[in-house]
């Protein structure tokens, strides 16, 4: 089975490597190497360092959508092309190209969360459970009848991090799932995704990083595990802009102004909201490298100065 596949992020590889274990992959196309790092120099994204270790050709066209990209898709005659986090719309042309069409693997139970951020919005949002979806691409935006599912739990330590790593060999499973029965000729039918449920994960946008205090801390710490590693929640404590990495939420009842440093201590800062207190567990000053809060408290013993830091936690 020759095997067009189509990713650009760490995301990606292992659903790459689970497609060149599953037949032979004819082509890899990824998004151009782009600028990144101090010096702002040209770097390849980890699914072409993956392809080219693997000894398979890479293409980095800008756009799908020309003839002479149509041409070069369709030189390779392709029996199926799998699109990993590629980062670029398919016109209905090039998904008609391949010969058993397009597959998609996606980081939601669609069709809630599709879009860009399905990870991080499914945590924002207090989702308990998730999954991953081998989709059958069309024209809209993952929009597709589903082929095969799998759901995860979603934990309440769980950061984007951590469970974009989850979901990335989560949909590998899936897409070796799928090619497997490919194979054989026991596919699923492709099931229509319902009308009801449907959710949009917009794009991470850095300016949604900014904690607002008068929210509940319940959405405060689901958004700080959301963003972690990116953007990174950040709010103004102790009139001093940090990074908070890790935080709690506690239903403790206050009169307190949202943002008021209520307690301090080795176990954590204690942060008034709209609805209970965030306790800020691991921070990072501007600068800086990330630090526990006791650490933090350390240098700013300043924050409350009529309550010492205490042995607790």
């Amino acid at each position: 089975m020759r095997i067009v596949f189509a990713g650009t992020p760490e995301f990606a590889v292992p659903s790459l490597h689970a497609a060149h274990a599953g037949g032979e992959i004819v082509g890899v196309y990824t998004q151009p190497d782009r600028p990144a790092g101090r010096g702002r120099g040209l770097q390849a994204a980890p699914v072409k360092r993956a392809a080219e270790a693997l000894g398979i050709p890479v293409l980095q066209p800008e756009t799908l959508r020309s003839v002479d990209a149509r041409a070069a898709l369709r030189a390779l005659q392709p029996d199926l092309m799998v699109v990993v986090a590629y980062g670029l719309l398919l016109p209905q042309s090039v998904l008609d190209i391949p010969v058993h069409g397009c597959w998609n693997v996606h980081a939601s139970l669609l069709p809630r969360w599709r879009g860009a951020a399905p990870i991080q919005r499914a945590i924002e949002a207090g989702d308990t459970e998730t999954g991953v979806c081998l989709m059958q691409m069309e024209k809209g935006l993952d929009t597709g009848p589903v082929l095969l599912s799998q759901a995860t739990p979603i934990a309440a330590e769980d950061t984007g991090g951590r469970l974009h790593d989850r979901l990335s060999m989560l949909g590998a499973e899936v897409l070796a799932e799928g090619l497997a029965l490919l194979r054989e000729g026991r596919l699923p039918a492709p099931r229509a995704q319902p009308d009801e449920g449907v959710t949009y994960a917009h794009k991470l946008d850095k300016a949604e990083a900014r904690l607002d205090w008068s929210q509940p801390a319940r959405v405060l710490a689901d958004k700080v595990r959301a963003f972690d590693p990116w953007p990174v929640a950040e709010a103004e404590v102790a009139d001093e802009r940090l990074r908070i990495h890790a935080a709690e939420a506690s239903p403790v009842a206050h009169s307190a102004m949202p943002g008021t440093v209520l307690a301090a201590s080795r176990a954590g800062i204690d942060i008034a909201s709209g609805d209970g207190v965030l306790r800020l567990l691991r921070v990072q000053r501007a600068g800086g490298k990330v630090i526990t809060a006791g650490d933090y408290l350390n240098a700013r013993r300043d924050v409350m100065p009529t309550s010492p830091i205490t042995g607790e936690g």
